[in-house]
């Protein structure tokens, strides 16, 4: 539950991808003499998310989430909370867009437990597993303290939050404990994400863990400066735009 051991996972996630990346397969067709076949498709405008209205969430769903990401995120000595870097923000138009609706996810069934490594088997879309879950989560909340999630003292909030980390407090449907993972997941996603994405605010979690955003060649600093700490103001992609 500290800031740092969030981060360090989040750091797996970013150093996963790019790995992914480099070593993934790239395949190519040549075209000669001008033949037209080929054209390339002009990018897609980079647009920065709207953070003065909710997509998916309602209001009461966002105050929720927002308690939720601030124990796991908290606001303290070494930057702000998921909350004040507008990770609410991103999880909202996520879950409005291809990643709420499991959009590239096969989802027709047959549906069997697997093990453990497989992951979560269910062929409930993120967007649906939020609204049952932060439901399901209020009202064990409710059953346990006699009290909503947002009004429990600190010390009972990350109590709380330990015991659904690790299943000991069980919800009506859902299985407390993967949709703990999925929270953690997506904030740890909300803080390092590009801030055209609705969180990060500020870059204050690429500025936390060291990152330097969407910067093209690091070669002066990879040559001269090996070993050495490198105080870089990060980039994000929409001051590429």
């Amino acid at each position: 539950m500290k800031r740092r051991d969030v981060m360090k996972g989040g750091l797996v996630l970013m150093a996963t991808a790019t790995l992914a990346s480099i070593y993934k397969p790239a395949y190519s067709k040549t075209f000669v003499g001008g033949s037209g076949l080929w054209k390339a498709d002009p990018p897609p405008p980079l647009t920065v998310v709207d953070s003065s209205r909710l997509v998916y969430l309602t209001q009461a769903e966002a105050k929720l989430v927002g308690a939720v990401f601030d124990v796991l995120i908290p606001h303290d000595e070494l930057g702000i909370g998921a909350t004040e870097a507008g990770c609410v923000t991103f999880l909202d138009h996520q879950l409005a867009g291809p990643y709420g609706a499991a959009a590239k996810d096969y989802r027709l069934g047959p549906v069997v437990e697997g093990l453990p490594q497989q992951g979560p088997q269910s062929i409930a879309t993120p967007a649906e597993l939020y609204r049952t879950g932060l439901a399901e989560l209020d009202r064990a909340a409710q059953a346990k303290f006699g009290k909503p999630f947002i009004d429990l003292p600190e010390e009972q909030k990350i109590a709380f939050m330990k015991g659904i980390e690790t299943g000991a407090i069980a919800f009506e449907t859902l299985k407390s404990n993967e949709f703990f993972s999925m929270l953690l997941q997506n904030v740890r996603e909300g803080y390092l994400a590009d801030p055209m994405y609705g969180g990060n605010r500020d870059m204050v979690g690429w500025k936390l863990v060291g990152f330097p955003g969407a910067i093209y060649d690091y070669r002066d600093w990879m040559v001269s400066k090996r070993g050495k700490k490198i105080d870089v103001e990060p980039v994000s992609l929409l001051s590429r735009a």
